[in-house]
């Protein structure tokens, strides 16, 4: 059952729509309503109800690298075990448009990931991971992540999530194994 969903991004106009910032974009889709500005868990909350179960969204506002004591802080703060947390993230190693869910693992590089994990002091959570595919030169890749995706990449990470929207309810509710076979066939 989840109970944490975060989204992960960087604060800031100029990152808004940037590929980096697919984690709080997506959260932008699922919630439209007011975000609360909670300085304790330095980033913006909101309170939902999905299938009859409250659902706390999170948008950390240290920049991503730093979003875990966000995350770490609201999780002890609300008693929310790692295991009951859904962290959205852009992934590189995915083609735009493609999109996995699975539980636990390393961070593979992605340093919101790694800060995470070590302010939760577990890796046992499960990840959303959102495909904004990779730049040719492995320098590229910093410059690449913090730009905007062009008319065809954006209307394919939106398409990915109207897919996850629908399988949001089964994660809600617990049945990770039925979003994971839904949205993991669909690469």
């Amino acid at each position: 059952m989840i109970k944490l969903i975060v989204g992960l991004g960087n604060p800031g106009q100029q990152y808004e729509k940037t590929r980096h910032n697919a984690g709080f974009l997506f959260l932008d889709y699922l919630f439209s309503g007011s975000w609360l500005n909670e300085s304790r868990f330095n980033g913006q909350t909101a309170l939902v109800t999905i299938e009859n179960t409250s659902v706390r969204l999170l948008k950390p506002m240290a920049f991503m690298n730093r979003s875990g004591q966000a995350v770490g802080n609201l999780a002890r703060y609300h008693k929310i075990d790692p295991g009951e947390i859904l962290v959205i993230h852009d992934e590189l190693d995915f083609k735009t448009g493609v999109v996995k869910l699975k539980k636990g693992g390393g961070h593979a590089g992605h340093n919101g990931l790694r800060d995470i994990i070590a302010h939760l002091g577990s890796s046992d959570f499960y990840r959303l991971r959102i495909g904004i595919d990779r730049p040719g030169l492995s320098h590229q890749v910093s410059n690449y992540v913090l730009s905007e995706p062009n008319k065809i990449e954006n209307e394919q990470i939106y398409a990915t999530f109207r897919a996850v929207s629908f399988c949001i309810s089964d994660m809600v509710l617990g049945d990770i194994l039925k979003a994971m076979n839904e949205l993991n066939i669909k690469t």
